[in-house]
C-alpha cells in the first residue's frame, strides 16, 4: 500500500472514532440545552426583594444558624468537613490529605499527608483546593443564608405561575463571582429549589432541589440532599452544635 494511502486510511480511522465518541455527546449536550436552557430572568431590585430574603430568613430560623458554633457534613461521600464557625477555620479532608484552612488568613492554613504534616512544594497547592472545595461544597450547604453578604444583588422575581421569587446575584466574593440563582420558596416562605446561572454550568436556568431539610442540635435548619436533573448531591451525616 502507498504511504500516502496508508496516511490517508489511518486519518480516516481516526476521524471515525472521534465522531464515534462525540457524536452522541453533542446530541446530547443539544438536547439538554434545548430543554433546559433559559435566559437569566429580569427582576426588580428595592425593598420588596429584600422583604422575600428577609422571610426566607426568617423561615429557616437565620438565629439559630448565626448562633451555631460547629457545622460538620460530608458532600457527595468525598469531601469531609469540620467547619468552627465561630474559630473561622475548617477541616478539609479528601483522599489522604487533610486542610486545616485558614479562612481568614490563607497563610495560617495548614496541610497533612495522612497524619504527617506537609510542608513540600505543593502545599500551597493544596491549600487552594481546600478553600475551592469549602466555598462550593458550604455554598451546598448555607447558600440561604448568604443572601445578604456583602457584593450580592438581590431582586424579586415574578415567574410564570405568578409566583415571587428571590433572584441572588454574587459581584464579588468566593471562587465564581457573577453567578446568579433564582430561588422558588414556599407558602411559608422556605426554599424549595433553586435555578442557576453559573459560569461553571454551560447551560442556564438548571434548578436544584432544596427541599429535604434537616434540624440539627443548635436548632440550625440545614439540607441533607439535592437533586440537580439526574444527579444526586448528598451531604452525608449533617451537624450543627453550639458549644
Amino acid at each position: 500500500m502507498p504511504k500516502k494511502s496508508k496516511t490517508k486510511r489511518i486519518l480516516k480511522i481516526i476521524g471515525g472514532v472521534i465522531i464515534f465518541f462525540t457524536l452522541p455527546t453533542l446530541l446530547f449536550f443539544g438536547f439538554m440545552y434545548l430543554k433546559y436552557n433559559e435566559d437569566l430572568p429580569d427582576g426588580q431590585q428595592g425593598p420588596k426583594a429584600d422583604q422575600l430574603a428577609t422571610r426566607m430568613l426568617e423561615a429557616l430560623n437565620e438565629d439559630a444558624y448565626r448562633n451555631t458554633d460547629y457545622l460538620e457534613w460530608t458532600f457527595k461521600g468525598i469531601h469531609h468537613y469540620k467547619w468552627y464557625k465561630t474559630d473561622k477555620t475548617c477541616e478539609v479532608s479528601w483522599g489522604e490529605m487533610t486542610v486545616i484552612l485558614d479562612l481568614q488568613n490563607q497563610n495560617n492554613s495548614k496541610v497533612f499527608a495522612g497524619k504527617q504534616e506537609y510542608n513540600g512544594k505543593e502545599k500551597y497547592d493544596y491549600i487552594l483546593k481546600a478553600e475551592s472545595y469549602f466555598n462550593n461544597d458550604s455554598f451546598w450547604l448555607v447558600a440561604p443564608y448568604k443572601v445578604f453578604d456583602v457584593g450580592t444583588e438581590r431582586r424579586l422575581v415574578i415567574t410564570e405561575e405568578d409566583k415571587d421569587a428571590l433572584l441572588v446575584t454574587y459581584t464579588s466574593g468566593g471562587s465564581t463571582p457573577g453567578d446568579s440563582y433564582l430561588w422558588h420558596l414556599d407558602d411559608n416562605g422556605k426554599p424549595k429549589s433553586f435555578q442557576m446561572w453559573v459560569d461553571i454550568l454551560p447551560i442556564g436556568g438548571l434548578e436544584a432541589t432544596w427541599n429535604d431539610w434537616l434540624t440539627t442540635e443548635s436548632s440550625a435548619i440545614l439540607p441533607k440532599f439535592h437533586k440537580l436533573l439526574f444527579l444526586s448531591l448528598d451531604m452525608g451525616e449533617v451537624k450543627g452544635l453550639r458549644f
